[in-house]
């Protein structure tokens, strides 16, 4: 049976698993996918050990994605850009190196029927979660997106790499009133139970996506409905579309995700 695996540290938490083994079902594919802790030292060898038991694939997490984007012989423009990694690939004694994330998340605005065409959108943050997902965002061509950090110079940096002049950017208390159809949070702000310091007049009548998910409304998302968003929506989503990206690069075969969003919000 061929085998897969999500590597993390921590991994507890993962959903991949379920994911991935319900696409192999629905599908029916033959397939083992699991999660493995690894310790932080490990990872390089965990990876090639990995290979060279003959696996096919693997799904990267917090924190070996950069790790595993040095690992790789051919990268994706997508993640050579995202100068970060979540799936590889193992072909030939290679490892080939794609990032999922931009694409899971424009798939899922999409399918809660987000138009992007044309559309002004507001990126919080310029780390890595930004990083990831400005060319499929661009990819949709949208009126412009503007990205919004503490530090400017983090966010003019990240627009140095992609040179495209839809990009521009700020810093949050530069924001003034402008309105944006959509705002997106790829900052670590709700993690840590915060917002990003926006004005309410930003959020009324826009729809407000957090890459972040859980039982409950991210602070972010809570918010925003409070000050009247049109739209909020969590990043569960967007785990289950990355994750179909994935599958469809290993096995040639589009999953169907409603089914398995539906499971996955049922369980929580």
């Amino acid at each position: 049976m061929d085998q897969y695996r999500v590597f993390g540290n921590p991994i507890k938490q993962s959903r991949s698993p379920i994911i991935h083994q319900s696409f192999a079902q629905q599908t029916q594919q033959q397939l083992n996918y699991q999660s493995v802790y690894v310790a932080l030292e490990l990872f390089e060898q965990t990876i090639i050990t990995f290979m060279h038991s003959g696996a096919k694939g693997a799904n990267i997490t917090a924190p070996f994605k950069e790790q595993a984007m040095a690992l790789c012989d051919k990268l994706t423009e997508r993640a050579q850009l995202a100068g970060a990694v979540n799936t590889l690939t193992f072909t030939g004694g290679k490892i080939f190196g794609d990032n999922t994330d931009g694409e899971g998340l424009v798939q899922d605005l999409l399918n809660h029927k987000i138009l992007l065409k044309n559309s002004r959108i507001l990126l919080l943050g310029a780390g890595g979660a930004a990083k990831g997902v400005i060319l499929p965002l661009l990819a949709q061509g949208p009126q412009k997106i503007v990205i919004a950090n503490r530090t400017v110079s983090k966010a003019e940096e990240l627009i140095k790499k992609f040179n495209n002049n839809k990009l521009t950017a700020t810093g949050f208390d530069a924001l003034g009133a402008e309105k944006f159809d959509l705002i997106i949070n790829a900052t670590s702000a709700s993690l840590t139970g915060k917002i990003p310091p926006l004005s309410k007049e930003l959020i009324a009548n826009t729809d407000c996506y957090d890459m972040v998910y859980g039982k409950e409304l991210s602070p972010f998302l809570a918010w925003a409905k409070a000050n009247g968003a049109s739209n909020v929506i969590d990043g569960l989503g967007m785990l289950v579309e990355q994750a179909a990206e994935s599958f469809r690069t290993w096995r040639n075969v589009s999953p169907e995700t409603a089914s398995v969003l539906n499971r996955l919000r049922k369980e929580d």
